[in-house]
């Protein structure tokens, strides 16, 4: 993929970052706590929690959605931690989808507590939905998140596919000598179900060196699931983001593979990512942080925060780096707590 060369002129088009991008998808975290500890996000003791008072209110968040939407976001994803978790996220989504539309709004979920909430988050107007499973094993899924709650997770999906959520996204986190021979396994569920199995290349969310052990490359991902039968390219008419869809002929599902690591996809970015306590993202892989919760319990009124949301847009990286020391952010600010 070509990578950003030179900084254009600014332009009349608010959400046009300083390198010409347009960014109009932003990723909302509303809680930093799961009922999960994956091995490649937290430890299993966790991480120290968010107060109540640390967190932005949902009506602080309603606040940001409405003056970004303004400014040309035209998509939201709700994350966490596991949004689920958060009382009242129902209703909470009602109201994002109010100012967004319907469809304009998706979820990413662990899966554990979708299956009785399927069917309001579909009332309220979620219908697109991404679920992590990195493995259809019941024991492995127990070792990866040490949670033993893998039916549960199923469950889950299977009943946001009965209540009509398309696409049901699975994330799948590709890890060599840990579910790197689920690969294939995974991705049958494509002929099977409408799915869309998306497999995500490792990445170093730990301060240790061991991730380059698990890593696996989006090219070996690919090789592998073309064994499976013939992979024609194709598009999701349903997704902005960074996956490159493929689909085995006849199959009703598709298969997304994402390499951040491997073929970066910094040129084509569009996301802002605004934390649980209200820090501003314009990169996964930056270290940079701007404090939107100070300024949401400001006297400012929107016309600031829209000026700072700009500024901060307009300060977007061009590309993110490959060096060891951005690669070791986690260490003060893991997964968990940025959003996924």
């Amino acid at each position: 993929m070509a990578e950003v060369k030179t900084r254009l002129e600014r332009t009349e088009c608010l959400n046009r970052d300083s390198y010409g991008r347009i960014i109009d998808y932003l990723r909302i975290s509303v809680t930093d706590r799961c009922n999960l500890r994956c091995i490649y996000c937290m430890p299993e003791s966790g991480v120290p929690k968010l107060s109540h008072e640390e967190i932005l209110t949902y009506e602080e968040i309603l606040r940001f959605v409405r003056v970004a939407a303004g400014l040309g976001i035209t998509k939201v994803r709700l994350t966490g931690g596991e949004p689920l978790i958060r009382k009242g996220f129902v209703d909470f989504c009602k109201r994002v989808v109010e100012i967004m539309g319907v469809g304009r709004v998706s979820l990413t979920t662990n899966g554990v507590l979708l299956a009785p909430f399927a069917n309001q988050l579909y009332d309220a107007g979620i219908h697109r939905i991404n679920v992590s499973l990195d493995t259809l094993k019941p024991d492995r899924f127990a070792r990866i998140t040490r949670r033993d709650l893998f039916h549960r997770v199923w469950n889950g999906i299977m009943e946001a596919h009965r209540c009509g959520f398309y696409p049901v996204k699975i994330n799948v986190v590709a890890m060599k000598g840990i579910n790197d021979d689920e690969i294939e396994d995974l991705a049958a569920l494509t002929f099977e179900y409408p799915f869309h199995v998306r497999f995500i290349e490792f990445m170093p969310f730990s301060p240790e060196d061991k991730w380059t052990s698990h890593f696996i490359s989006a090219d070996e991902i690919y090789s592998r699931l073309r064994k499976l039968g013939k992979l024609l390219p194709t598009v999701s008419k349903n997704s902005n983001g960074p996956a490159r869809y493929f689909q085995f002929l006849g199959a009703p599902g598709k298969i997304g593979i994402i390499s951040p690591i491997s073929h970066h996809f910094c040129a084509t970015c569009n996301r802002l990512r605004l934390t649980a306590d209200g820090m501003l993202r314009t990169c996964l892989f930056s270290v940079e942080e701007i404090d939107f919760k100070t300024i949401l319990r400001t006297n400012e009124d929107d016309s600031f925060l829209a000026k700072q949301i700009i500024k901060a847009l307009q300060n977007k990286p061009a590309k993110h780096s490959l060096n060891r020391e951005i690669f070791k952010k986690c260490i003060g600010r893991p997964m968990v707590k940025i959003g996924g």
